[in-house]
């Protein structure tokens, strides 16, 4: 037998080709109304929510990958502008190696915040996903096992209704040839006659019994899976999602502990330059412009004044140099004698109220510069 193709003979295309009319010509039987269709209303609605299920699954796991692609996106942008930031940060500023830092563990931050959802949600989505493909196959397979079933059910219906025409259609020739025919050959005629009319009868009813034990064991299965597979969306759907929220909450939350550090480090380089600006000689004159006014005249300053602040919460002082505020203070900042003994976030200070009465440095203290907004 020649080969037409790997695995494809001559004879199997023909059985192919056959069995592809035969199902045609029984579909359109049934859509003639010719002949009977089965159908199976359960199994149907089995079949429309699988089908919804597929479109979902298929949905999720399309925009599940766009956002994947959306946060490779930001990590990229967020990676260049770190590294814009980082090349413009001048080695001299304050938390120069802090910002280095933060860049680092921001790129990082978003590097695990896409390696997990992929791990955890979108791996989970491709599993679940993968099994509607088999599924789909097998649906066709028992739609399809059905037609031959429904073609083999009506032929071997029309051959037991036309039996008995069979039958006398046979009988008449049979006489003719038994009267022709010797004594001892008429009994072998008949035989032969009545035995080509069961192997016609006997072939069509074996292969109803093929067909429909086909179709019942695929039907059988599908019907047990079906339900199965339905329902497991809701636990793929809640896994993913649940996934998906503790990524992005722990992601969130980091991120918005980089942003304070950062926050922090952009006030305290600012309040570096205003200090560098503030001890700078040639702006004394400036910082003077500047000076308290009270009951609308200028006032005579403190030596060493700097600015003006007023207090937006109360504080305790705590030790003996410290500087009790109440919310609401008008506050003298004063520059330190020596600079090194400046501690971060800690200002030098007197009340305003106590300088214009007493025009003296007595209680002059330190307090911590964020109970405090300037003026």
């Amino acid at each position: 037998m020649a080969e037409l193709g790997k695995g494809v003979t001559a004879g199997k295309l023909a059985i192919n080709v056959q069995k592809r009319l035969t199902r045609a010509q029984e579909k359109v039987l049934q859509k003639l109304g010719k002949a009977d269709e089965t159908r199976d209303a359960v199994f149907e609605e089995m079949v429309a929510n699988f089908n919804k299920q597929t479109n979902d699954g298929s949905k999720l796991q399309k925009d599940l990958k766009a956002y994947l692609v959306s946060v490779k996106a930001m990590q990229d942008a967020s990676r260049r502008l770190q590294d814009c930031l980082a090349d413009m940060y001048e080695p001299e500023w304050f938390g120069k190696v802090e910002m280095d830092a933060l860049a680092e563990d921001t790129d990082t931050l978003w590097l695990d915040f896409h390696q997990s959802v992929t791990d955890k949600s979108l791996l989970a989505i491709d599993t679940y996903v993968a099994q509607f493909p088999d599924i789909k196959a097998r649906i066709a397979k028992r739609d399809r096992k059905m037609v031959d079933f429904d073609s083999a059910r009506h032929h071997f219906g029309n051959l037991q209704k036309g039996k008995k025409k069979d039958e006398a259609k046979i009988a008449k020739p049979a006489a003719l040839l038994e009267m022709a025919a010797p004594s001892w050959a008429q009994g072998l005629i008949s035989a032969h006659q009545v035995a080509q009319t069961n192997l016609s009868y006997n072939q069509a009813e074996e292969e109803l019994g093929r067909a429909q034990r086909i179709f019942e064991e695929l039907n059988v299965e599908l019907q047990d899976e079906l339900p199965v597979l339905f329902d497991s969306r809701v636990g793929v759907y809640v896994e993913t999602f649940q996934s998906m929220a503790k990524h992005q909450e722990k992601f969130h939350r980091e991120m918005s502990k980089l942003s304070e550090n950062l926050n922090d480090i952009m006030t305290k380089l600012e309040e570096q330059r205003a200090l560098n600006d503030d001890s700078n000689p040639s702006d004394s004159a400036a910082s003077a412009p500047k000076g308290a006014v009270t009951n609308g005249s200028d006032a005579e300053l403190p030596p060493g004044f700097l600015y003006k602040v007023k207090a937006v919460h109360d504080y305790a002082a705590t030790d003996g140099d410290e500087l009790e505020l109440k919310m609401g203070d008008l506050v003298l900042v004063l520059a330190l004698e020596n600079p090194d003994e400046q501690d971060d976030g800690w200002l030098l200070g007197l009340k305003e109220s106590h300088w214009l009465q007493n025009k003296d440095l007595s209680a002059k203290g330190m307090f911590p510069e964020n109970f405090t907004s300037k003026v």
